[in-house]
């Protein structure tokens, strides 16, 4: 009759580890690999990887000086020689697209960049000091929030001046209330948990709580907003110029090529169709890819 040997402490461990199960993926592979099943929003980020790309290599991907006039090629329709005709002073309209997305792009993601960068600083003190404190900065918060986004915009860009920077502070600074609701309604449902009153309890400070276990917590959230968002930055961007306030001429923006071309609509309407098309197309990228990381980063869709 044999006598079953004592269990020690290391084969309770490794029995308990096999017995466990195993976890394959973490929850961004896991973001990823759900974000990889969605055409739509593959077909959306591709989109935002190619006209990055053609803002990084405009001055080797476009065919010519998007800055070079020409008075013999005057409102050309499209052709080989410019695919996407030219405008009234003889430019090139495709090379003009091109160096356009720069400025797009970057008004979207550095107006973006501000708006965050405030949203979460305030957003957190209010949230996670609550009282007067969070009283104060979500009634400011409303106030802004009642007027219009684009309205307050084009406010903040005539006071500031008219130039590509101003125009995404302006952006920035009119974003910025929507990020400072969200961290805040996301710190109120994360400070309540266990860790976090753990951390508290052995002396953390509120910056190291803040830095260490609230924003990670609530980073998904943020990254989808920040995605939709840049999609409104471009439209404000592209608004702005139209009207004056944003890139000036002869620096090439979607926003002020639309502007110049609303006056030769019926003589050359492909000055309108081609940077009219590029807002659309890298508008609905964003917001398709926005879409796809709200379902991808949702834990209730797991």
């Amino acid at each position: 009759m044999s006598i079953a040997k004592p269990m020690t402490t290391s084969s309770v461990t490794t029995l308990a580890a096999q017995a466990a199960p195993r976890q394959e993926f973490g929850p961004w592979m896991r973001a990823w690999k759900k974000l990889a099943r969605n055409r739509m929003a593959l077909a959306g980020l591709c989109t935002i990887v190619f006209f990055i790309l053609l803002a990084i290599f405009a001055p080797w991907v476009s065919p010519d000086d998007p800055l070079a006039t020409s008075w013999g090629a005057i409102r050309k329709a499209p052709s080989l020689e410019h695919w996407f005709g030219t405008d009234e002073l003889g430019r090139d309209v495709l090379s003009r697209v091109i160096w356009g997305a720069r400025a797009s792009l970057l008004a979207g993601i550095v107006s973006v960049a501000i708006s965050l960068v405030l949203g979460i600083v305030i957003g957190m003190i209010a949230g996670y000091f609550g009282g007067m404190v969070d009283s104060v900065i979500s009634r400011m918060t409303d106030a802004v929030l009642a007027c219009p986004f684009l309205i307050l915009a084009i406010a903040l860009a005539a006071f500031l001046g008219p130039n590509l920077t101003n125009a995404m502070i302006a952006i920035g600074v009119s974003a910025a209330p929507i990020f400072v609701r969200l961290t805040r309604a996301q710190v109120l449902n994360v400070k309540v948990e266990d860790y976090i009153e753990a951390a508290r309890a052995i002396g953390c400070s509120p910056m190291r709580i803040a830095i260490s276990h609230l924003l990670p917590n609530i980073t998904p959230p943020l990254i989808v907003q920040s995605t939709l968002a840049i999609a409104s930055a471009v439209i404000a961007e592209a608004s702005l110029s139209f009207l004056g306030l944003g890139q000036q001429p002869p620096d090439p923006s979607w926003g002020s090529m639309l502007n110049t071309a609303k006056n030769f609509m019926e003589d050359a309407p492909w000055m309108a169709v081609w940077p009219g098309l590029a807002i659309f197309i890298l508008v609905l990228a964003f917001n398709l890819l926005g879409d796809g990381l709200r379902d991808a980063l949702d834990p209730r869709s797991r």
